[in-house]
């Protein structure tokens, strides 16, 4: 009889035991599998499944990534896994690390231009440092494209300073730091209206109550979705050293 591993017989492990490991339904195991999640299991003679407990870890390996980067996204990441270099696989790995960092980073930058708005409203005469910058600066400081700082201009939501007679944008502090609250709002989920709505309202102090709070939350789900990450690291390199050794090697 095969010893168990890591709580698992070897092979082979039936469905009901793999959606019971992995915490998947058996209906959700068989959509997984044929979302190409998890490599087809194979038949037996009589039709049934049959997987193994590499099943079981990519699995889990997609819970973590779906909780970090969105469903999507986790079965795209999961398949160049499979078929990638181990410095491939590890590069997209880090990938998403660097990208929930910077997410986190444009998060507590917009916490520092709403607490320079709060100065303002309170009277402190404060005004927020920095110094002015262009389109294109701006665009790459945000991750975004110039022509998203343009519609966000003609939504209203960000004004920028115009010089020289070609009509060149220029972004002062304050158009900086309310860019900087766009930018974490719209990555928080929240829609053109909602953000106008909010961005409105930043100089009445239940504005910025709430825009404070869903800082706060866009924060903690930055942070939820790293520890997801974080969480999956085991069952990830399983995955890709599992694809690894069933290569042949070069010198063959």
């Amino acid at each position: 009889m095969d010893e168990p591993v890591g709580g698992l017989r070897r092979v082979p492990l039936r469905t009901v035991e793999v959606a019971r490991e992995s915490g998947y339904s058996v209906q959700q195991v068989r959509d997984l599998e044929r979302l190409g999640v998890i490599p087809p299991a194979t038949r037996s003679s009589n039709g049934y499944r049959s997987y193994t407990p590499l099943h079981v870890q990519a699995l889990r390996a997609y819970r973590g990534l779906a909780g970090a980067t969105g469903p999507v996204a986790a079965r795209q990441l999961l398949a160049g896994l499979r078929t990638g270099t181990l410095a491939e696989a590890a590069s997209a790995v880090g990938a998403v690390h660097v990208r929930l960092a910077r997410e986190r980073e444009e998060a507590l930058d917009a916490q520092q231009a709403l607490r320079a708005i709060q100065s303002e409203v309170d009277g402190h005469g404060y005004e927020p440092a920095g110094d002015a910058m262009t389109i294109t600066q701006l665009a790459e400081a945000l991750d975004v494209r110039p022509s998203t700082l343009r519609f966000w201009e003609q939504e209203g939501l960000v004004t920028p300073e115009r010089v020289t007679s070609l009509q060149v944008r220029r972004y002062g502090p304050a158009a900086i730091g309310a860019a900087r609250i766009v930018a974490a709002l719209r990555g928080a989920g929240y829609g053109i209206p909602a953000v106008r709505e909010i961005m409105t309202s930043l100089h009445r102090l239940d504005g910025l109550e709430k825009a404070a709070l869903i800082l706060h939350q866009r924060l903690g789900q930055i942070a939820a979705r790293t520890v997801a990450l974080l969480r999956a690291g085991a069952d990830l390199a399983a995955v890709v050293t599992s694809v690894q050794e069933a290569r042949p090697s070069s010198g063959d």
